[in-house]
């Protein structure tokens, strides 16, 4: 039996509550103000379709509503989460669906909300052709039980004995149970060896992997007896849940351990030993919401391999060919994880750099050429301006090699060098078809940069063996160079192949590899802060937005 694998669903993201506003809305009744609502849509990934997700009340008389209630999401870094927010104008005895009752609309992505100073965001409304709509405002809030921490403490007694020489090996699996009945494991914790009597190990785990933020969700906890070839024998099993746990707080809990099998054969039969629950507390933790919304900027850097063994661009089989009907694996990678970074960079100015070219006019070979060719100032603006300077830089660098790492490494490490105080974090997004010719000097770069406030990202397209890329990863082994270990994991790599959409659906295939590429993001970036006890600054104080006028009557 093998525990975790694919059951081990990934945790949801934190929740976000957000809080609506709207300032000087159009004004369609005759005799009164007009009576606003408004409705949330969220966007389908796959197929694009918009489905209503909630509404608020409806507000009467006033052009200026802040509504109570609220739409509370599943917020995930490292997906585009699309929202449309439409208002209407409600009348007690109609309903919303006349052309004549909107009021306006209008689109953003959660991520440029929680993303904006303080979490805070306002929009002109838009779709009344000739009419000024006003504006509406969003505030995002993070759900506070999203950042308990629950550490606990058990033992176990008179536990059956499974093994024929020896006592058992014990060990314990945790699952949340689902909305549909299901179990997720959440937590396996490590095996005692040889003893019917074992005390494990403290351990912590966030509150929402145990049970979603619902205190009541039944926690089912299975104990087993360890075996080397994973066969592991199954002594029994017990529920509980968040609530009953965290009563332990004021005494031991002691649970049965139960194996129903056992339970129908044996008449006499009453448990197969107990767990205590020796200690059980909560703390709460600073979450990756807290940074953005107290002013942390990811500053996202692009480099761009510009190979020889990537083809002639001029060429279809290039991995840099631009057709006019399609983006090649750079650009699409480029875009799919750059769109989502950018909502957190207000900016939006991007330093974009090349490697591995001959550079006009004299030919000199570079690894860190501006892809705009300012060195002065190697920004662009947006991730459209990006792709603009890479479009340029094809039709005007002479592609060659080698494939040398550690010199864009090591610009953006100078840069995160000079930044201590936890107010900017930078992403550095590499794409390559290849293998590296500088790898010692690359996991130098690496692990000197593992100390500063920077992540890597390296997407690999193309057809080639990608191993010493999985090296650098880190996931396994921890990067080293001259004995020196890397401080932290802060490289992410995936081959981009993995994630093209077989029916040739570009947005499905950028969405799958942005959320696996974006994915360790937000936990490299508190692992950094932790490490350093920089705490977030709070969030600045809100613009008062323009108070309404006092309406005539």
């Amino acid at each position: 039996m093998s525990l975790g694998g694919a059951s081990e669903r990934s945790v949801p993201a934190t929740k976000i509550e957000i809080t609506v506003s709207c300032r000087n809305l159009l004004d369609l009744d005759t005799f009164s103000k007009s009576d606003p609502m408004v409705v949330l849509y969220t966007q389908s990934r796959a197929s694009q379709e918009w489905r209503e997700f909630g509404r608020t009340e409806v507000i009467d008389n006033t052009l200026n509503p802040d509504f109570v209630r609220k739409f509370v999401l599943d917020y995930f870094f490292e997906e585009k989460q699309n929202l449309r927010f439409d208002v209407y104008n409600v009348d007690s005895k109609t309903n919303i669906s006349k052309p004549k009752d909107f009021l306006g609309q209008a689109f953003l992505a959660l991520g440029e909300v929680i993303g904006g100073q303080g979490s805070r965001v306002e929009r002109t409304l838009t779709g009344v052709p000739g009419k000024k709509c006003g504006t509406i405002l969003l505030t995002a809030e993070e759900l506070s039980n999203c950042r308990d921490i629950a550490t606990m403490q058990l033992c176990a007694n008179k536990l059956d004995k499974k093994d024929f020489f020896g006592k058992s090996d014990p060990f314990l699996v945790f699952y949340r149970s689902n909305e549909d009945g299901t179990f997720t494991i959440c937590h396996k914790t490590e095996v005692v060896k040889n003893t019917l009597n074992p005390v494990w190990q403290p351990f912590s785990i966030p509150v929402r992997a145990l049970c979603n933020g619902d205190y009541d969700r039944t926690v089912k906890i299975d104990v087993y007896d360890w075996d080397r070839d994973g066969s592991h024998d199954f002594i029994g099993e017990f529920t509980t849940s968040y609530r009953e746990l965290s009563k332990a707080q004021n005494q031991f809990t002691v649970y049965e351990v139960l194996n129903p099998r056992k339970k129908c054969k044996k008449k006499k039969y009453v448990n197969s030993g107990t767990v205590t629950l020796l200690s059980f507390s909560v703390d709460s933790e600073f979450t990756f919401v807290d940074y953005i919304k107290g002013g942390t900027q990811l500053n996202f850097t692009v480099a761009i391999d510009f190979t020889a063994s990537n083809g002639n661009p001029l060429q279809p089989t290039s991995l840099h060919y631009m057709s006019p009907y399609q983006l090649s694996a750079y650009a699409m990678a480029l875009k799919a994880v750059g769109e989502i970074i950018q909502d957190y960079d207000s900016d939006k100015l991007f330093p974009a750099y090349g490697f591995g070219a001959k550079l006009p006019p004299e030919g000199r070979i570079s690894h860190q050429f501006p892809l705009n060719n300012n060195d002065e100032d190697p920004n662009c603006a947006g991730i459209e301006g990006v792709l603009e300077s890479y479009f340029q830089s094809l039709r005007t660098v002479q592609l060659y090699g080698p494939t040398y790492f550690a010199p864009v490494i090591n610009q953006v490490a100078r840069a995160a060098a000079k930044i201590s105080d936890g107010s900017q974090y930078y992403v550095l997004l590499i794409i390559t078809d290849g293998v590296i010719s500088d790898m010692m000097q690359t996991k130098e770069a690496i692990v000197s940069a593992s100390s500063l406030p920077m992540s890597i990202i390296i997407v690999g397209v193309g057809p080639a063996m990608f191993e010493a890329m999985e090296e650098l990863d880190g996931d396994d082994v921890r990067v080293s160079s001259r004995g020196r270990y890397a401080e932290r994991d802060i490289v992410q790599f995936v081959p981009f192949r993995d994630y093209v959409d077989r029916s040739g659906n570009q947005v499905l295939s950028m969405a799958r590899l942005a959320k696996d590429v974006l994915a360790e993001i937000p936990e490299q970036l508190l692992s950094y802060m932790r490490t350093r006890d920089i705490q977030p600054r709070p969030p600045p104080p809100a613009n008062p937005s323009p108070t309404p006028a006092p309406e005539q009557p």
